[in-house]
């Protein structure tokens, strides 16, 4: 079943690591967001606060005021952005068919036969608790 929710625009790579130690860190200043990159990536406080106005527009993170700093945190998990841009790259690039992008992945050897399997067990799972709930 398709999600309807308007996609957001995606996030560019700093973007992203600065959502994947919002994520692991919990609620942070944009200092606390500098320092905790610092060895990955060096960005001044400025360009911190400038990420993560971004994610703010974008839709992302969020922030409240503790004094005058800004604690920002991520507006939801990173599984639910993690699925939505895997939906962006299935609209894009096979027509919106996940059938067509899992074959894909499968005949460049992306995916085995483990994996596979490990997927059709979930989905059953998932309709067997599906089918209980509609009883």
């Amino acid at each position: 079943m398709r999600n309807t929710k308007q996609a957001r625009k995606r996030l560019s790579e700093l973007e992203h690591l600065v959502m994947e130690f919002l994520w692991k860190a919990g609620p942070s200043s944009s200092e606390q967001v500098r320092e905790g990159l610092a060895k990955r990536h060096a960005m001044k406080d400025a360009t911190a606060r400038t990420i993560l106005r971004r994610l703010e527009e974008k839709g992302y993170a969020t922030h409240r005021e503790e004094g005058r700093t800004y604690i920002y945190s991520g507006v939801e998990r990173a599984e639910n952005v993690a699925v939505r841009a895997i939906r962006q790259i299935a609209d894009r690039f096979w027509g919106g068919s996940v059938t067509a992008l899992v074959a894909g992945l499968v005949e460049q050897e992306e995916i085995d036969a483990r994996e596979l399997r490990e997927l059709a067990s979930k989905l059953e799972r998932q309709q067997e608790r599906k089918g209980k709930s509609d009883e």
